[in-house]
Protein backbone atom coordinates (compact mmCIF):
# COMPACT_ATOMS: atom_id res chain seq x y z
CA UNK A 1 0.00 0.00 0.00
CA UNK A 2 1.35 3.13 -0.86
CA UNK A 3 2.09 5.78 1.77
CA UNK A 4 0.92 9.29 2.06
CA UNK A 5 2.70 12.27 0.70
CA UNK A 6 2.70 15.67 1.77
CA UNK A 7 -0.75 16.08 1.27
CA UNK A 8 -3.29 13.46 2.46
CA UNK A 9 -3.88 11.14 -0.32
CA UNK A 10 -1.58 8.34 -1.29
CA UNK A 11 0.95 9.15 -4.15
CA UNK A 12 -0.25 7.68 -7.06
CA UNK A 13 1.41 4.46 -8.19
CA UNK A 14 3.60 4.24 -4.99
CA UNK A 15 5.05 0.69 -4.60
CA UNK A 16 5.24 1.74 -0.83
CA UNK A 17 8.17 -0.09 1.69
CA UNK A 18 11.07 -2.28 0.32
CA UNK A 19 11.08 -5.27 1.95
CA UNK A 20 14.98 -4.81 2.66
CA UNK A 21 17.21 -1.66 2.86
CA UNK A 22 19.46 -2.57 0.39
CA UNK A 23 21.15 0.58 1.12
CA UNK A 24 21.66 1.30 4.58
CA UNK A 25 24.40 3.35 5.47
CA UNK A 26 24.52 4.73 2.06
CA UNK A 27 24.81 7.88 0.90
CA UNK A 28 23.19 9.54 -1.93
CA UNK A 29 22.66 12.74 -3.88
CA UNK A 30 19.90 13.23 -6.80
CA UNK A 31 19.44 15.83 -8.70
CA UNK A 32 16.42 17.75 -9.88
CA UNK A 33 15.04 15.81 -6.23
CA UNK A 34 11.60 18.31 -6.51
CA UNK A 35 8.61 17.84 -9.08
CA UNK A 36 6.70 20.32 -10.84
CA UNK A 37 3.43 21.57 -10.47
CA UNK A 38 1.42 19.49 -13.12
CA UNK A 39 -2.05 21.05 -12.13
CA UNK A 40 -4.67 19.77 -9.71
CA UNK A 41 -5.07 16.35 -12.03
CA UNK A 42 -1.72 15.69 -13.04
CA UNK A 43 0.52 13.38 -11.69
CA UNK A 44 2.42 14.44 -8.74
CA UNK A 45 6.01 12.64 -8.45
CA UNK A 46 8.62 12.99 -11.38
CA UNK A 47 11.74 11.16 -11.74
CA UNK A 48 14.14 12.70 -9.39
CA UNK A 49 11.71 12.67 -6.34
CA UNK A 50 10.60 9.09 -6.79
CA UNK A 51 14.08 8.17 -6.83
CA UNK A 52 14.73 10.31 -3.52
CA UNK A 53 12.10 8.59 -1.99
CA UNK A 54 12.86 5.12 -2.92
CA UNK A 55 16.32 5.39 -2.25
CA UNK A 56 15.28 7.00 1.63
CA UNK A 57 13.32 3.89 1.78
CA UNK A 58 16.31 1.91 1.19
CA UNK A 59 17.92 3.24 3.78
CA UNK A 60 20.24 5.37 2.16
CA UNK A 61 20.48 9.30 3.65
CA UNK A 62 19.51 11.36 0.54
CA UNK A 63 21.02 14.92 -0.30
CA UNK A 64 18.52 16.98 -2.78
CA UNK A 65 19.56 19.05 -5.07
CA UNK A 66 17.43 21.39 -7.39
CA UNK A 67 17.42 24.68 -8.62
CA UNK A 68 13.50 25.15 -6.93
CA UNK A 69 13.86 24.91 -3.53
CA UNK A 70 10.32 24.45 -2.89
CA UNK A 71 9.94 22.00 -4.86
CA UNK A 72 12.94 19.83 -3.45
CA UNK A 73 11.30 20.31 -0.10
CA UNK A 74 7.97 18.47 -0.62
CA UNK A 75 10.45 16.19 -1.52
CA UNK A 76 12.11 16.20 1.62
CA UNK A 77 8.90 16.39 4.13
CA UNK A 78 7.55 13.00 2.46
CA UNK A 79 11.20 11.27 3.09
CA UNK A 80 11.14 12.75 6.79
CA UNK A 81 7.58 11.85 7.37
CA UNK A 82 8.87 8.07 6.39
CA UNK A 83 11.34 8.42 8.59
CA UNK A 84 14.05 8.71 6.71
CA UNK A 85 16.93 11.24 6.69
CA UNK A 86 17.56 14.06 3.58
CA UNK A 87 18.60 17.58 3.50
CA UNK A 88 17.86 19.96 0.79
CA UNK A 89 20.30 21.54 -1.34
CA UNK A 90 19.46 24.58 -3.46
CA UNK A 91 21.90 24.57 -6.80
CA UNK A 92 21.87 25.26 -10.67
CA UNK A 93 23.39 22.12 -12.45
CA UNK A 94 24.31 23.46 -14.91
CA UNK A 95 27.03 26.33 -13.02
CA UNK A 96 30.30 24.65 -12.07
CA UNK A 97 30.49 26.29 -8.74
CA UNK A 98 27.04 25.82 -7.44
CA UNK A 99 27.78 22.38 -8.43
CA UNK A 100 31.00 22.31 -6.70
CA UNK A 101 28.91 23.70 -3.48
CA UNK A 102 26.30 21.24 -3.67
CA UNK A 103 28.48 18.47 -3.25
CA UNK A 104 30.52 19.99 -0.58
CA UNK A 105 27.69 20.60 2.12
CA UNK A 106 26.54 17.31 1.22
CA UNK A 107 30.05 15.49 2.04
CA UNK A 108 29.52 17.88 5.31
CA UNK A 109 26.53 16.59 6.10
CA UNK A 110 27.10 12.76 5.25
CA UNK A 111 30.28 11.94 4.32
CA UNK A 112 31.64 10.03 1.43
CA UNK A 113 29.24 9.60 -0.90
CA UNK A 114 28.35 6.16 -2.60
CA UNK A 115 25.59 6.85 -4.96
CA UNK A 116 24.99 10.07 -7.52
CA UNK A 117 21.93 9.76 -9.38
CA UNK A 118 21.78 12.69 -12.50
CA UNK A 119 18.04 13.16 -13.17
CA UNK A 120 17.82 16.65 -14.22
CA UNK A 121 16.66 16.81 -18.10
CA UNK A 122 14.54 19.62 -19.63
CA UNK A 123 13.07 19.49 -23.01
CA UNK A 124 14.72 22.14 -24.65
CA UNK A 125 14.39 24.52 -27.94
CA UNK A 126 12.17 22.94 -30.31
CA UNK A 127 13.08 22.45 -34.08
CA UNK A 128 15.59 20.88 -36.61
CA UNK A 129 18.54 21.93 -36.97
CA UNK A 130 17.46 24.56 -39.44
CA UNK A 131 14.68 25.76 -37.07
CA UNK A 132 16.18 25.51 -33.31
CA UNK A 133 18.00 28.73 -31.44
CA UNK A 134 21.74 28.37 -30.95
CA UNK A 135 21.71 29.82 -27.84
CA UNK A 136 18.61 27.64 -26.25
CA UNK A 137 20.69 24.87 -27.79
CA UNK A 138 23.47 25.50 -25.77
CA UNK A 139 21.89 26.07 -22.77
CA UNK A 140 19.73 22.77 -22.86
CA UNK A 141 23.20 20.82 -23.43
CA UNK A 142 24.64 21.93 -20.26
CA UNK A 143 21.58 21.54 -17.98
CA UNK A 144 20.69 17.92 -19.81
CA UNK A 145 24.52 16.71 -20.12
CA UNK A 146 27.13 18.86 -19.19
CA UNK A 147 25.41 18.95 -15.08
CA UNK A 148 26.21 15.05 -15.22
CA UNK A 149 29.83 15.59 -16.00
CA UNK A 150 29.87 18.59 -13.30
CA UNK A 151 28.01 16.45 -10.57
CA UNK A 152 30.73 13.40 -11.39
CA UNK A 153 33.47 15.68 -11.42
CA UNK A 154 32.96 16.69 -7.95
CA UNK A 155 31.36 13.60 -6.19
CA UNK A 156 34.09 10.82 -7.93
CA UNK A 157 37.09 11.74 -5.79
CA UNK A 158 35.39 10.73 -2.73
CA UNK A 159 33.40 7.78 -4.09
CA UNK A 160 36.71 6.71 -5.32
CA UNK A 161 38.25 6.79 -1.95
CA UNK A 162 35.65 5.15 0.23
CA UNK A 163 35.96 2.45 -2.37
CA UNK A 164 34.05 2.71 -4.93
CA UNK A 165 30.03 3.22 -5.66
CA UNK A 166 27.35 3.68 -8.17
CA UNK A 167 26.49 6.67 -10.52
CA UNK A 168 23.21 6.24 -12.43
CA UNK A 169 22.04 8.42 -15.54
CA UNK A 170 18.84 9.10 -16.71
CA UNK A 171 18.58 9.19 -20.72
CA UNK A 172 15.47 8.31 -22.34
CA UNK A 173 14.12 5.83 -24.97
CA UNK A 174 14.83 9.16 -27.39
CA UNK A 175 18.24 8.38 -26.83
CA UNK A 176 17.75 4.89 -29.20
CA UNK A 177 14.84 5.86 -31.29
CA UNK A 178 14.88 8.17 -34.04
CA UNK A 179 11.64 10.30 -34.75
CA UNK A 180 11.48 12.53 -32.10
CA UNK A 181 10.58 15.94 -33.05
CA UNK A 182 13.16 18.43 -32.03
CA UNK A 183 16.45 17.63 -32.59
CA UNK A 184 18.15 18.77 -28.95
CA UNK A 185 16.15 16.30 -26.77
CA UNK A 186 17.19 13.30 -28.19
CA UNK A 187 20.64 14.14 -29.14
CA UNK A 188 20.85 15.21 -25.68
CA UNK A 189 19.59 12.13 -24.90
CA UNK A 190 21.73 10.07 -26.85
CA UNK A 191 24.80 11.78 -25.32
CA UNK A 192 24.03 10.73 -21.96
CA UNK A 193 24.60 7.25 -23.21
CA UNK A 194 28.46 7.90 -24.86
CA UNK A 195 28.60 9.88 -21.35
CA UNK A 196 27.78 6.59 -19.36
CA UNK A 197 29.62 4.19 -21.06
CA UNK A 198 33.14 6.31 -21.25
CA UNK A 199 32.83 6.91 -17.54
CA UNK A 200 32.13 3.03 -16.84
CA UNK A 201 35.33 2.47 -18.43
CA UNK A 202 37.07 4.97 -17.16
CA UNK A 203 36.02 4.43 -13.61
CA UNK A 204 35.59 0.73 -13.51
CA UNK A 205 38.79 -0.61 -11.98
CA UNK A 206 38.38 2.41 -9.12
CA UNK A 207 34.97 0.26 -7.93
CA UNK A 208 32.64 2.80 -9.53
CA UNK A 209 29.70 1.12 -11.70
CA UNK A 210 27.93 3.89 -14.33
CA UNK A 211 24.67 2.95 -15.64
CA UNK A 212 22.07 4.88 -17.67
CA UNK A 213 18.11 4.38 -17.39
CA UNK A 214 16.60 4.98 -20.40
CA UNK A 215 13.06 5.41 -19.41
CA UNK A 216 9.89 5.28 -22.20
CA UNK A 217 6.16 6.93 -22.05
CA UNK A 218 6.59 7.68 -18.42
CA UNK A 219 3.59 9.85 -17.49
CA UNK A 220 5.67 12.79 -14.76
CA UNK A 221 4.49 16.16 -14.01
CA UNK A 222 7.35 17.63 -16.75
CA UNK A 223 5.00 15.71 -19.30
CA UNK A 224 1.81 16.77 -17.80
CA UNK A 225 2.47 20.40 -17.73
CA UNK A 226 3.63 20.41 -21.70
CA UNK A 227 0.08 20.54 -22.79
CA UNK A 228 -1.00 16.99 -22.50
CA UNK A 229 -4.09 15.58 -23.64
CA UNK A 230 -6.09 12.83 -23.28
CA UNK A 231 -5.80 11.65 -26.93
CA UNK A 232 -1.89 11.87 -26.71
CA UNK A 233 -1.33 10.04 -23.86
CA UNK A 234 -3.27 7.31 -24.96
CA UNK A 235 -1.21 6.93 -28.21
CA UNK A 236 1.55 7.14 -25.95
CA UNK A 237 0.43 4.17 -24.08
CA UNK A 238 -0.54 2.27 -27.09
CA UNK A 239 3.34 2.66 -28.23
CA UNK A 240 4.74 -0.51 -26.06
CA UNK A 241 4.61 -4.30 -26.41
CA UNK A 242 2.69 -3.99 -22.98
CA UNK A 243 0.65 -1.00 -23.75
CA UNK A 244 0.42 0.02 -20.14
CA UNK A 245 1.87 3.60 -18.74
CA UNK A 246 4.69 3.95 -16.80
CA UNK A 247 5.17 6.49 -13.81
CA UNK A 248 8.10 7.65 -11.97
CA UNK A 249 8.10 4.96 -9.65
CA UNK A 250 9.41 2.42 -12.79
CA UNK A 251 12.50 4.46 -13.12
CA UNK A 252 13.16 4.97 -9.40
CA UNK A 253 13.25 1.31 -8.69
CA UNK A 254 15.28 0.61 -12.18
CA UNK A 255 17.40 3.11 -10.25
CA UNK A 256 17.68 1.96 -6.78
CA UNK A 257 18.38 -1.44 -8.22
CA UNK A 258 21.17 -0.03 -10.20
CA UNK A 259 22.46 1.44 -7.05
CA UNK A 260 22.50 -1.24 -4.48
CA UNK A 261 24.68 -4.31 -4.87
CA UNK A 262 22.38 -6.50 -6.08
CA UNK A 263 23.48 -5.20 -9.30
CA UNK A 264 26.96 -4.96 -8.13
CA UNK A 265 28.26 -7.05 -11.71
CA UNK A 266 26.55 -4.60 -13.78
CA UNK A 267 28.21 -1.38 -15.09
CA UNK A 268 28.17 0.64 -18.61
CA UNK A 269 24.68 -0.66 -19.63
CA UNK A 270 21.66 1.43 -20.73
CA UNK A 271 18.77 -0.21 -19.11
CA UNK A 272 15.37 0.89 -21.19
CA UNK A 273 11.95 0.98 -18.79
CA UNK A 274 9.51 1.03 -21.23
CA UNK A 275 7.40 -1.48 -21.12
CA UNK A 276 8.88 -3.44 -24.34
CA UNK A 277 8.96 0.28 -26.41
CA UNK A 278 12.34 -0.73 -27.66
CA UNK A 279 11.73 -3.76 -27.95
CA UNK A 280 9.47 -3.87 -30.82
CA UNK A 281 6.06 -3.22 -32.17
CA UNK A 282 3.02 -4.20 -30.85
CA UNK A 283 1.44 -4.02 -34.46
CA UNK A 284 3.13 -4.73 -37.16
CA UNK A 285 1.71 -5.54 -40.53
CA UNK A 286 2.91 -8.89 -42.03
CA UNK A 287 1.81 -10.84 -45.25
CA UNK A 288 0.02 -13.48 -44.70
CA UNK A 289 1.50 -17.74 -44.66
CA UNK A 290 1.41 -19.49 -47.46
CA UNK A 291 0.03 -22.27 -45.45
CA UNK A 292 -2.87 -24.58 -44.98
CA UNK A 293 -6.11 -23.81 -43.00
CA UNK A 294 -5.76 -23.70 -39.35
CA UNK A 295 -2.21 -22.71 -39.63
CA UNK A 296 -0.42 -19.65 -37.70
CA UNK A 297 0.21 -16.67 -40.31
CA UNK A 298 3.97 -15.31 -40.04
CA UNK A 299 3.95 -13.76 -36.73
CA UNK A 300 1.84 -16.46 -34.95
CA UNK A 301 -1.55 -15.34 -34.74
CA UNK A 302 -4.39 -17.90 -35.56
CA UNK A 303 -6.71 -17.60 -38.69
CA UNK A 304 -4.81 -19.56 -41.35
CA UNK A 305 -3.98 -16.97 -43.27
CA UNK A 306 -7.73 -15.65 -42.75
CA UNK A 307 -6.85 -11.63 -42.21
CA UNK A 308 -3.69 -9.56 -42.24
CA UNK A 309 -0.96 -10.17 -39.72
CA UNK A 310 -1.26 -8.17 -36.54
CA UNK A 311 0.20 -8.66 -33.23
Amino acid sequence: MGTQGTGAEPMAGDPGPPQAQRLAGRAAIVTGAGSREAGPDGPTVGNGRATAILLAREGARVALVDERPDWAEDTRQIIAGEGGEAILLEADVADAESCRRAVERALEAFGPLQILVNSVGIAGPPGNAVEVDPEDWDRAMRVNVTSMVLMAKHVLPSMIEAGGGSIVNISSVAGLLGGHPSLLYPTSKTAIIGLTRSMAAHHGRQGVRVNAIAPGMVYTPMVAARGMTPELRELRRQRSLMQTEGTAWDVAAAAAFLASDAARWITGVVLPVDAGATAGLSRMPSPRADTGPGSPDLLGSPGGGQEEGWV
